[in-house]
């Protein structure tokens, strides 16, 4: 059990979050999450809400209610005044685990995670080459 106020987080890494919530910044980066390396592009919780409401809003009359929550919640992040970032949002994302192929392989895969379980980063993005053709 911890003594700590509770999970750390890399103080960098949150100002990347921040900048991309508030200045709509974005960068490759790649990330090491409990073993698992993670690679993408770092978006604001915005586009992150937008892009997913997007995703939903042509379909039933259940998914266009999903599609207006997650519209309501991008435009909450954006007229937030809460300078403390919770989670880390990517778009384009692969998820390595182990010697294997990323999953998803392919597509514009959107992830969001927390960024008290980030473990460590690095700048730039992992190509892979073995899904290219030659």
């Amino acid at each position: 059990m911890s003594n700590g106020p509770g999970p750390m987080k890399d103080s960098i890494l949150e100002f990347f979050v921040q900048a991309a919530n508030k200045h709509d910044f974005s960068l490759d980066i790649t990330l090491n999450v409990n073993g698992a390396v993670i690679t993408g592009t770092l978006i604001s919780a915005k586009d992150y809400f937008e892009t997913l409401s997007e995703t939903f809003e042509d379909g039933s009359e259940v998914a266009e209610k999903l599609s207006d929550k997650f519209a309501k919640a991008g435009d909450a992040f954006e007229t937030s005044n809460d300078l403390e970032a919770h989670f880390i949002h990517l778009k384009n994302t692969k998820v390595y685990c182990g010697d294997s192929k990323p999953t998803p392989s392919s597509g514009k895969i959107l992830w969001r995670g927390k960024l008290s379980e980030v473990n460590g980063f690095f700048l730039g993005r992992i190509s892979d080459n073995s899904t290219k053709k030659t």
